[in-house]
């Protein structure tokens, strides 16, 4: 019998959380700067390593000065908004720092050159902030389409020694740059713009507001429009103080190594560059390193913490040069974020880890930009897979509601995840999107609809099955993750890997029909598994076509699902 009492009221989960958590625990009224300060473990401690170079927690601060009143002198004040197109480098860390100082906020985007120059353009800047590799004729578009003049360009060699940075780093550098690099008067190097905060004699700090905008990212667009979401000091420490007590100590300082990863993702730069700097961890940036080299890279650091996704756990699964005994217990934390992992994904990680010596349980954890990254974290004695992401932060509370309704449902009834939670966005810069997921319900809290499709357990662990409903005309709901999982419980001989592509039905408008996308093993051809495929599934899981691919295709990082989609529906027209 379903139980009728409500998961966001019991809140059964803190049952794990240790009591001095639970007592202690609440978000500081603190700006970023401060709750930086104020974790840092000495001025004279190496915060950051980056090819090389060691950026101490005494530059980090007096650097962040610097910045700031530099962007004065350009012309930035409270309420700017600053394009950054650095990659996760230092500079970008004093730029936000910086940023805060004067009142303003960084706007930062990774997508095709036209949707930067829109957020460029929306913004109103006059100055961008870029790698010395941006090409003339991309900055020519922004000097004609935008508000831009100037740009201030940053070489990724910026207080590094060449000597240090090893030759796939090099090569892969090479590969960004253009034949003509932008250049001319309305451009700076990243000296000559601290320089001109030298002689500025006005206004620096603006008024103390933790509340105010600070960090604008946009979502990866990897499930539909990509949009821009607004974060402040206050939602990014509400989001960091719930992560953090697991903290480095006097006698151990765990490396914590991000490759790759964007600045223009909010749950990288707050859970992945800013969070382990709050928690006494070395921070280790290595943004130039080509995914195909992220094995290289692993095996040179041998980090504690590596942030993890999917794409990066499949680059290093099939590396060729990773020995057979490397040991690979120098990892004390292993698990995934971007997206959800099905049971498949799941039993092929841990036993590549286990077969190299990683002891640490392979996890997953849950989160939105919206929610100014997790949500959830992996605490529990649960057996990983079948969509469990872990049990909701310590001052994080999730309910699952009726699609479209305020009605929350009990313990393992499946419906739509929603969160209330001091890390939560601001909203959108459109004011009617912010609207559709920010929600006033008539316990007076505002909820933040993520659109997930999920459940929790009478343990408190979340369960997140699917994104968004998507009907089957005269059938059952499509749910992505437990249709996956259903194929990977089967155990069909020469599937490697299986994910599903939901596409719009030309025929039913507003329903949908599945795709399956099918990696196989070596020495197995696609007829092979063909028959045992439709054996084996549900008949609203029936896929309308199955096709090989030779490996799994991301974008920004997640499965890349949006252009399958796109590719497919144009056969059905």
């Amino acid at each position: 019998m379903v139980s009728k009492k409500l998961p966001s009221i019991e809140r059964p989960w803190m049952k794990y959380y240790p009591p001095e958590i639970i007592e202690n625990l609440t978000v500081p009224e603190s700006t970023l700067g401060e709750y930086l300060l104020h974790n840092c473990p000495g001025e004279d401690v190496t915060a950051i390593h980056y090819y090389g170079r060691d950026v101490t927690w005494k530059e980090v601060f007096e650097t962040s000065e610097k910045t700031a009143r530099s962007l004065r002198a350009l012309g930035f004040s409270e309420g700017s908004q600053i394009p950054v197109f650095f990659k996760a480098v230092p500079e970008f860390i004093f730029l936000l720092l910086g940023a805060e100082i004067i009142g303003a906020s960084l706007l930062c985007r990774d997508n095709t050159l036209e949707e930067n120059v829109e957020a460029t353009t929306k913004s109103q800047a006059k100055v961008i902030f870029a790698h010395d590799y941006l090409s003339q004729a991309d900055f020519n578009v922004y000097r004609r389409d935008s508000n831009i003049y100037q740009a201030v360009l940053l070489s990724p060699y910026e207080g590094v020694d060449k000597l240090d940075v090893p030759a796939h780093i090099h090569n892969y550098l090479q590969t960004q740059y253009p034949s003509e690099p932008a250049y001319g008067p309305q451009t700076m190097d990243w000296k000559q713009f601290l320089a001109l905060g030298e002689s500025y004699k006005g206004v620096v700090e603006a008024e103390r507001n933790i509340n105010r905008p600070l960090f604008r990212a946009y979502t990866s667009g990897s499930t539909g429009s990509s949009k821009q979401v607004i974060h402040s000091a206050n939602t990014m420490v509400g989001n960091m103080c719930q992560m953090n007590f697991y903290g480095g100590s006097d006698e151990s300082r765990p490396t914590w190594l991000v490759t790759h990863l964007p600045t223009a993702l909010v749950a990288v730069v707050v859970a992945m560059y800013l969070m382990p700097m709050a928690s006494n961890k070395l921070l280790i940036l290595d943004p130039f390193c080509d995914f195909d080299d992220i094995d290289l890279e692993m095996m040179r650091y041998r980090p504690n913490c590596w942030p993890l996704v999917p794409m990066f756990i499949e680059i290093i699964m099939k590396s060729k040069r990773i020995p057979e005994d490397y040991d690979m217990s120098h990892l004390v934390a292993s698990g995934a974020g971007a997206e959800a992992l099905n049971n498949s994904q799941f039993a092929r990680i841990q036993e590549f880890f286990a077969k190299h010596n990683c002891g640490a349980r392979f996890t997953s954890g849950y989160g939105s930009s919206e929610a100014g990254s997790n949500m959830t974290l992996p605490m529990t004695p649960h057996p990983m897979g079948n969509g469990n992401v872990g049990i909701p932060m310590p001052l994080t509370t999730i309910g699952v509601f009726e699609p479209g309704t305020q009605r929350e449902l009990g313990y393992n009834q499946i419906g739509e995840i929603c969160c209330i939670s001091p890390s939560v966005m601001l909203g959108y810069d459109n004011k009617y999107m912010t609207k559709m997921v920010l929600r006033q319900h008539e316990d007076g809290q505002t909820w933040l609809h993520t659109g997930d499709l999920g459940y929790m357990n009478e343990d408190g662990v979340v369960y997140v099955l699917s994104r968004g409903k998507s009907p089957r005309f005269g059938m059952e709901d499509l749910e992505m993750l437990p249709m996956e999982n259903h194929i990977a419980d089967c155990k069909i001989p020469g599937i490697k890997d299986a994910f599903y592509v939901f596409v719009k039905d030309p025929k039913h408008e507003g329903c949908f029909l599945p795709v399956l996308y099918v990696v196989l093993y070596d020495g197995y051809k696609f007829d092979d598994v063909l028959e045992n495929v439709h054996a084996c599934l549900e008949p609203h899981m029936q896929p309308i076509e199955v096709i090989e691919l030779p490996e799994r295709p991301f974008f920004h990082f997640k499965t890349n699902r949006v252009s399958l989609a796109n590719e497919f529906s144009e056969r059905l027209k």
